[in-house]
């Protein structure tokens, strides 16, 4: 195993060991999905104290954990994940930025990635989700993203939030077998398709994926690494030579 996997695992059982003694939640930074992954093997070792992950929303990739039981500690602590929503100054002159137009600019700031959530983006407006602590250095130095100019605001109406766009695709299959639905949504052959499981490139539920003939399951939410992300939601009909409509929502 890595060191950095090793020191990873450490500060797992550091964080559980010390919310159960000290009777306090502990939390975690955002986590990436292979550093969900390494948790969610040492799990069974780490529910003694409570377990709750959450990323700023329902279906985020990047998540932080928090420890700590509310039955047994006796109060509820909310997660120390802000929404901050980056604007243009002037829309009419503000760019289409993306993904990393956003976390490039954040960056330079000399922030570490693990202090980042997830990016959502609709039209000009860019929801970026942080750590509490760093909050207030964005929101202070933060004035341009490439050649916009930008005001920001740290998220108060959840109804204001936007989730995340999905489009609904149907594809055929021969089965419900993860590789060959990823195949035919990403179009790719069989052996491309598998090639991304042997590097580790696939995750269900935020959890690795090694097994290229797992059968999916209805919800199950499946991140492939470079390509993007879908929701399962399950077989529609079957066709008349025998293999079947499976329905998907593209995360956009």
């Amino acid at each position: 195993m890595e060191k950095e996997d090793l020191m990873l695992q450490k500060r797992f059982a550091d964080l559980a060991r010390r919310s159960y003694t000290q009777n306090m939640y502990t939390f975690t930074d955002f986590l990436s999905l292979p550093e969900l992954d390494l948790f969610y093997q040492n799990e069974p070792q780490l529910k003694f104290a409570g377990v709750t992950v959450f990323g700023g929303k329902d279906g985020a990739d990047r998540k932080v954990i928090r420890f700590g039981n509310p039955e047994e500690l006796g109060y509820e602590e909310e997660f120390p994940i802000r929404c901050i929503v980056i604007e243009p100054l002037l829309e009419k002159f503000g760019e289409n930025l993306n993904h990393r137009d956003y976390l490039g600019a954040l960056m330079n700031l000399g922030i570490e990635r693990e202090n980042l959530g997830d990016i959502f983006i609709k039209g000009k407006t860019g929801y970026v989700f942080c750590l509490e602590r760093i909050a207030d250095y964005i929101m202070e130095n933060l004035s341009q993203v490439r050649h916009t100019h930008v005001k920001l605001r740290i998220l108060e109406d959840e109804e204001e939030f936007i989730q995340k766009e999905i489009e609904e695709l149907a594809v055929t299959a021969a089965s419900e077998r993860i590789d060959g639905v990823i195949a035919k949504i990403y179009n790719l052959s069989r052996s491309q398709s598998i090639e991304h499981f042997r590097a580790k490139k696939i995750y269900v539920n935020s959890r690795l994926c090694e097994n290229n003939s797992y059968q999916l399951k209805q919800d199950d939410i499946v991140s492939v690494r470079g390509y993007g992300k879908f929701v399962y939601n399950g077989v529609g009909y079957q066709t008349k030579k025998g293999k079947l409509s499976v329905k998907v929502g593209i995360y956009k």
